[in-house]
């Protein structure tokens, strides 16, 4: 891949040489999840979505989830140690994260913030997630994303 199509996310992945494998598909922002792992020919149980939330102190969490699964708000409350926790708005993404709807990866964000992976991700041997454009992806090992992040595996979801 040509360092010009190379995404900030594999730029940091590549800094820290953890290996990956780039995956790309036409961009369509209206892809579920689902439609994309298909469309790449992929497991569903395999490709993840970023989520972004806010915890009753105001503090922001980002939660990595199975793109078949939703986000369990009262497990990614507990996981997050807060009262309660609730998805961003749309429109805030793109300021706080620096990523776009479709786009957003737990890699590179503005800010790091605490991140939490569904641990049926441990027992896999590879995950697949955004790599911070529509129309990108990238496979890594579930262990290396989670050090990379500094995330925690935590039961966050309901499959």
């Amino acid at each position: 891949m040509k360092n010009k199509d190379k995404t900030n996310v594999m730029r940091v992945l590549d800094a820290k040489k953890i290996p990956y494998r780039s995956i790309t598909y036409e961009p369509d922002p209206t892809r579920t999840g689902v439609e994309i792992a298909e469309l790449i020919h992929e497991s569903a149980d395999h490709v993840f979505k970023t989520l972004v939330t806010q915890g009753k102190s105001g503090q922001y969490f980002v939660f990595v989830v199975p793109v078949e699964a939703e986000l369990n708000l009262k497990k990614a409350a507990r996981a997050a140690g807060e009262k309660s926790v609730s998805m961003i708005k749309q429109k805030d993404l793109l300021p706080l994260t620096g990523y776009v709807h479709g786009g957003c990866s737990p890699i590179g964000m503005k800010k790091q913030f605490p991140t939490f992976i569904h641990q049926t991700a441990e027992e896999l041997d590879r995950i697949i997630f955004s790599a911070g454009k529509v129309g990108y992806q990238v496979e890594v090992l579930p262990k290396a994303l989670c050090e990379t992040i500094r995330g925690t595996f935590a039961d966050v979801c309901d499959l």
